[in-house]
């Protein structure tokens, strides 16, 4: 039988890296990979109503073993890994039996606990890490290996009653897109909850509200022999704009409910800079009043340049799920409940984030958001334990087995 920790090492050695440049979707080939491999493990569990459609998106269900009338649910993962670090030959390590200090994991990078003091409460835990040389893929191929391996284990457990248990991977999550074409009707869940968090408790309802602003500043480009008096850098004006921004409002200074603006990348030359800029707020009225702030700043720089060298163009990315999913309290007393019965401490915090979770709360499908087990997300130095994926497996059992029993 598959285990656990085979499935999530064989799932991040796929390069599914999503890319916000391509407007395909899935937006790279390595995801379809995936999801072919997904669809036919779903197959050989047989499992009702497996279906890969033409974007990626990949469903099935496990089919309730109990004559009572039981509101289907569902568990939903992403396939995509970030693009902020290499998902490419990715070489996972095993620590097992972590006693504690720095963990060298080649390329020159350690994992300290000097760093990621976390590290301390995990003494005596197994430790998957990268090589330090590529992201480890935890987020969110552990969540797919948690709920793959939760069915089988209700496969094989036909005493443990359960209503229709849904199951959706998606792509693109970590671009936006991850809940753009999920089909929420066909899908048949009542309520459904995203695998996608981090240490074990994790069970959240609230996300940031996001939008996205491009600062666009335009400058002059001349040869540099014969530039004095005439070359205007872009660069420069770039760098003078991001100097206005409020420096103790990022995401490296800011934690819990607290908002922020963050410099995510740019693209860069003398004659055009592009910065793309990310807002987060838990509140409506914090992200108006931080989108409002930099169109005043921008009408304020270009008085200053004394032309309209700075463009601003704000979008809206997604919303705080929190309105949605609070009127249906029930789906979080009964996660709540599924983790004290595992021994785990339910830990109620705000995504400092967003997931597919997010936007399906406001396409009709109530969506917490559950841990996997991991840490670190989006880097080389992202890791999770294995302790912490099992208990996350327990979790999804038990929260099926709950369903029934509360609605029986």
């Amino acid at each position: 039988m598959t285990t656990l920790v085979e499935r999530f090492l064989r799932y991040v050695s796929f390069d599914t890296q999503s890319d916000h440049t391509l407007g395909c979707c899935p937006s790279t080939k390595g995801q379809g990979i995936l999801a072919l491999q997904l669809q036919q493990e779903l197959t050989a569990l047989q499992l009702d109503d497996v279906k890969l459609d033409d974007n990626g998106y990949l469903t099935a269900r496990l089919p309730s073993n109990t004559s009572t009338s039981i509101p289907a649910i569902g568990f939903i993962a992403h396939m995509d890994t970030a693009p902020d670090a290499s998902g490419k030959d990715v070489k996972p390590q095993i620590i097992k039996n972590y006693q504690g200090g720095d963990i060298s994991l080649g390329h020159g990078e350690v994992l300290s606990p000097a760093m990621y003091p976390e590290l301390n409460q995990l003494h005596g835990d197994t430790l998957i890490t990268t090589d330090g040389s590529t992201l480890l893929g935890a987020d969110n191929k552990a969540g797919i290996a948690e709920i793959i391996t939760a069915i089988s284990y209700l496969k094989a457990n036909p005493d443990i009653k359960h209503g229709d248990i849904c199951i959706g991977f998606t792509p693109d999550e970590e671009i936006g897109r991850g809940a753009d074409l999920f089909d929420v009707a066909s899908f048949n869940a009542q309520w459904a909850y995203t695998i996608d968090g981090g240490p074990v408790g994790e069970l959240e309802f609230e996300n940031f509200n996001a939008s996205a602003a491009n600062v666009v500043c335009h400058g002059v480009n001349v040869h540099p022999g014969s530039a004095k008096g005439k070359m205007v850098n872009s660069m420069g004006i770039a760098a003078q704009f991001q100097a206005l921004m409020p420096a103790n409002e990022t995401p490296e200074r800011t934690e819990g409910y607290e908002g922020f603006y963050h410099l995510n990348s740019m693209q860069t030359s003398v004659a055009k800079t592009t910065l793309n800029y990310i807002i987060r707020d838990f509140e409506q009225t914090g992200l108006a009043q931080r989108k409002a702030f930099m169109q005043q700043k921008v009408k304020e720089f270009n008085i200053e340049l004394g032309c309209e060298r700075v463009e601003l163009a704000i979008s809206d990315s997604y919303n705080n799920m929190r309105e949605m999913v609070e009127p249906h309290a029930h789906i979080i007393d009964i996660a709540k409940q599924a983790m004290i019965e595992c021994d785990v401490q339910p830990d109620i915090k705000p995504i400092r984030g967003g997931t597919d979770g997010a936007r399906l709360s406001f396409m009709g499908l109530p969506c917490p958001n559950i841990f996997t087990g991991g840490y670190n997300f989006h880097g080389i130095h992202e890791f999770i334990t294995v302790e912490g994926m099992e208990k996350s497996v327990k979790v999804i059992v038990r929260l099926a087995a709950l369903t029934a029993q509360k609605y029986a």
